[in-house]
């Protein structure tokens, strides 16, 4: 499995842009706050070199290039109290779905909202603990999942309930699946560190108010259960992300609810691993042709 504890990919000063293993200063461990890294040389799922070369960080990216992203899996109502508040009955198996790699954005990367999601309330947040594969799955018992595992992020599932729930003919892709509406990173931190993602704090802000705050071990399927279970009959390849649901306290599930608005901020966070922080954009409308 990987040579590096912490990985990130940036923009550096020089211009270029590199994966490296972040240095954190002492005491810290919000990948956010990263400014240098030693640079990685070769395949991050396969052969590579940590080097003793090292660049200052300009801007922290999407943690993996999008041609090294092979799916986004997404899994719904995973939490017990989410579940509720949703009004959704506790699923027997793992719901599944999918983002496009299209939805994959950087940690401090405004979510662009198109003219099509502004027509109506709607938009939400959603923490989640992010699992990336970094060795191939088939057929895995649950005791052995996590070997699988290159490492853990934390991302937003960036929704429009409009768009998932009522207007999406059954499917939630829709409402989920534009561009930009999966930031996630700060980076990617190594299993080798994070020995059990069951034990973990989990939270989002909005605009500096918290409103998720709860702990991974409150999922119904865990991490290991889950790549049990989606790896049976179906490879999971190194590159595949699984977004592993998120918590109660979503704005949908507020009374009044609390939607999404041009120009909020969004904070998620994930103990060991750090915060992404994005702005609500609404992009404005182009003329049609």
């Amino acid at each position: 499995m990987p040579a590096f504890s912490r990985l990130v990919r940036f923009l550096a000063k020089d211009g270029r842009t590199y994966y490296g293993d972040a240095i954190l200063p002492q005491g810290v461990s919000d990948l956010a706050k990263t400014t240098q890294a030693h640079v990685i040389k070769g395949d991050v799922f396969g052969k590579h070199d940590v080097t003793e070369q090292i660049a200052d960080i300009r801007l922290l990216l999407a943690p993996l290039a999008r041609e090294d992203v092979k799916t986004v899996r997404c899994l719904g109502l995973n939490y017990e109290q989410h579940a509720k508040e949703s009004s959704m009955p506790l699923p027997k198996y793992p719901v599944l779905f999918y983002k496009p790699v299209t939805s994959l954005a950087g940690p401090f990367d405004n979510v662009p909202v198109p003219a099509m999601a502004q027509e109506f309330d709607g938009l939400d947040y959603e923490c989640e603990l992010v699992a990336i594969i970094g060795k191939e799955a088939r057929n895995v018992s649950e005791s052995k999942a996590l070997d699988h595992v290159m490492g853990y992020a934390v991302g937003d599932d960036v929704s429009h309930r409009e768009w998932q729930l009522k207007r999406g003919g059954g499917q939630w892709a829709l409402g989920k699946g534009f561009d930009g509406w999966a930031p996630y990173g700060p980076g990617i931190v190594s299993s080798s560190l994070i020995k059990d993602p069951q034990a973990l704090r989990i939270s989002t802000k909005v605009n500096g108010k918290v409103v998720q705050e709860s702990n991974t071990k409150d999922m119904i399927f865990g991490v290991a259960k889950t790549i049990a279970f989606l790896s049976q009959g179906t490879t999971l390849l190194p590159g595949d992300l699984i977004f592993t649901g998120t918590p109660q306290g979503v704005g949908g599930g507020r009374k009044p609810p609390l939607w999404l608005k041009d120009g909020d901020i969004v904070e998620v966070g994930l103990e060991g691993v750090g915060t992404c922080v994005n702005k609500i954009e609404h992009i404005k409308s182009r003329p049609k042709l």
